[in-house]
């Protein structure tokens, strides 16, 4: 994948969240993760999703094609803002299941663990 990243950064998928769904990097801020997060929802990596959930939240397993086949349509960063332990992201992503049209919009708490981030909840928005 050498096109643009799907999280909307206008940088190439490799240059962008590739380095951490198949580089081995490690996103160095809140935003970083949430937007690799979206790209690996875009690309139905449930392994990466789970392994950047906190433990506390973390669900068994994701079962992303049970979802009804969503198809990704772009982000939205709203805000974004980290200290050195915490991070919040509020953002809106648009998708389709089944031909109609969806909107989330999540605010996200991310939590940086021995310094890796990890996504621990979020409060959906109306």
């Amino acid at each position: 994948m050498n096109d643009k990243c799907p999280c909307g950064s206008g940088e190439s998928f490799l240059c962008c969240c590739g380095r951490y769904l198949q580089g081995g990097q490690f996103p160095e801020t809140a935003e970083q993760l949430m937007r690799s997060r979206y790209c690996a929802y875009v690309l139905a990596r449930a392994d990466y999703l789970l392994a950047t959930w906190h433990a506390s939240t973390r669900p068994q397993s994701i079962h992303l094609e049970s979802s009804g086949q969503a198809k990704w349509l772009g982000l939205r960063v709203i805000r974004a803002h980290n200290d050195a332990t915490t991070g919040v992201v509020e953002f809106v992503a648009r998708h389709k299941v089944n031909g109609k049209a969806h909107r989330l919009h999540e605010v996200s708490q991310f939590v940086n663990e021995d310094g890796h981030w990890v996504y621990v909840t979020g409060e959906l928005k109306h």
